[in-house]
């Protein structure tokens, strides 16, 4: 028989409250367990915890917002600290400098030595009066980028002080193959008061004193402008992006026409750049060829040497593997 409404709300709702029920095992009956509900939410006990229930909800909605702004901040403060780094790391080292395609960089590539040849005449006519190589000396320039006369002629054209001779005096004679390049300053001392302060750094080895050597002395050397708004260069420096801190004491040495190459090459600013560099590459490393050369050698006979003995051990071992076992069980 089915009950009506008013029979449903004449149940004593004081017997069914959450305290009562939750820690027995009886429960009310199905049709009168909404009632019982939606009846209490009035009742202290049941509305304290519906709040508590919303206020940690709301709490953890906030909770999560906040996080969500802490990752937020911390990803942009890390954006803005590491372009911050890179901009302080580009100022003290330097502007990164491109790659440029070098003849002699492939595995079996040599020099370019009408570009060495080139490369010397520019150091001679442009760099030499600053900049020494006492590495250098002109026996290295025969059969490279000279004839053996040419060069003699060439180191005849300085004047060497030698000694003592026998009267124990020091003399001056005319340069020859055995000798070094000159050196402009006779001391550091010297070089320094002549150029403001600044030493100008011997160039034998330059391209492999300096990270990234033959792209950043040529990126140097053709890298100077003028320095952007809001950056000051003090007098007697010159702006280049490319060094370390952007002012230079050396001002800009190459422009278009500065030498007159005798194969009569244009001398524009990226040729003498391009030209310099690979003399200053062959300076710093001139067995760079017969090192090539003599690891092509040493890989031809060893992988002669790989197919001989692997001939070897399959003629030795064919026996070995192509034998056949015969077990006799009756004997």
């Amino acid at each position: 028989m089915r009950r009506s409404r008013s029979q449903e709300t004449s149940v004593n709702l004081e017997d069914w409250s959450p305290s009562s029920f939750l820690g027995s095992s009886q429960r009310p009956p199905p049709d009168q367990l909404f009632l019982i509900f939606r009846i209490n939410r009035s009742s202290p006990a049941l509305s304290s915890l519906i709040s508590k229930k919303q206020q940690e909800g709301v709490g953890s909605t906030t909770t999560k917002s906040l996080r969500a702004l802490a990752v937020l901040g911390a990803g942009v403060s890390g954006l803005l600290s590491f372009a911050t780094i890179s901009y302080c790391d580009e100022a003290e080292h330097g502007l990164d400098v491109p790659n440029y395609p070098w003849p002699h960089e492939g595995i079996l590539s040599s020099y370019d030595h009408a570009s060495i040849r080139r490369g010397h005449q520019v150091y001679q006519q442009v760099c030499a009066s600053c900049h020494s190589m006492s590495l250098i000396s002109y026996r290295d320039l025969v059969g490279v980028a000279y004839t053996e006369e040419e060069t003699k002629a060439m180191a005849a054209e300085i004047e060497v002080v030698d000694g003592p001779n026998d009267e124990g005096e020091m003399f001056t004679r005319p340069g020859k193959l055995s000798d070094r390049f000159p050196q402009p300053y006779a001391n550091e001392q010297a070089a320094r008061f002549a150029n403001g302060g600044a030493y100008p750094p011997d160039l034998s080895l330059i391209t492999k004193a300096r990270h990234n050597g033959q792209n950043y002395v040529f990126a140097l050397l053709t890298g100077y402008r003028d320095p952007p708004a809001g950056v000051s260069i003090r007098e007697g420096l010159h702006y280049n992006p490319y060094f370390p801190g952007g002012a230079i004491a050396m001002p800009k040495m190459l422009n278009d026409g500065a030498v007159e190459y005798e194969d009569g090459t244009p001398a524009t600013e990226a040729q003498m750049g391009k030209d310099v560099v690979s003399f200053l590459s062959w300076a710093a490393e001139p067995e760079m060829e017969e090192r090539k050369l003599m690891g092509f050698k040493w890989i031809f006979v060893l992988s002669l040497a790989l197919l001989q003995a692997g001939y070897y051990r399959r003629l030795r071992w064919s026996v070995l593997k192509s034998r056949k076992l015969v077990l006799d069980v009756v004997n």
